[in-house]
């Protein structure tokens, strides 16, 4: 079912032309630990402005869109959320456009799902991504990459997360990550 739904995003995300990355509990899935996530999480390399495109990828994966007025809900929040009423998976489609993840982006792995390619966020993008969110949940997922991944690239990770500390006043990123993979 999920994998249907993967296969279909990579099918059209490429015939759309239109950077992206899973992240999540489904990238998760491919770099730690089994779990039961039933919801599918997009990282897009694009802005706002083009959100007519993305509309029309959502209609060519028969996704429905979730908010009633589209264009306020996604200007608000950066995210379009969307289900599979057959199956009720939900599909959130998250804006970005920030150098560190246009170039998580281009990091991405390509994944064959069905035979299909699907771009996944690197393993190191994903722990990034699951330091910068920080619930308890994220954490655990990334004591499982750190424990299935040996090869990962510390110092693209530690670099970036340094980056976000300075720029955000208070944040422990890197220590917490430090702390993560002394455990």
């Amino acid at each position: 079912m999920i994998e249907e739904i993967l296969s279909r995003i990579g099918k059209v995300f490429q015939s759309h032309g239109l950077p992206y990355m899973i992240i999540g509990g489904q990238a998760v899935l491919l770099y730690g630990e089994p779990r039961l996530t039933r919801d599918i999480d997009i990282t897009l390399g694009i802005n706002i402005d083009r959100l007519d495109d993305l509309i029309r990828v959502v209609q060519d994966l028969a996704l429905k869109p979730i908010p009633s007025d589209i264009p306020t809900f996604v200007r608000e929040t950066m995210v379009l959320p969307a289900i599979e009423e057959a199956t009720g998976i939900r599909v959130d489609f998250i804006f970005s456009f920030s150098p560190y993840e246009t170039q998580a982006i281009q990091r991405a792995n390509k994944i064959s799902i069905l035979n299909q390619e699907v771009c996944f966020a690197s393993p190191e993008d994903l722990i990034i991504h699951k330091i910068f969110s920080g619930r308890p949940r994220d954490l655990e997922d990334v004591r499982t990459i750190l424990l299935k991944n040996p090869e990962l690239n510390f110092q693209y990770i530690e670099d970036w997360l340094k980056d976000f500390d300075a720029s955000l006043e208070g944040s422990h990123f890197l220590k917490t990550f430090n702390e993560l993979k002394e455990s």
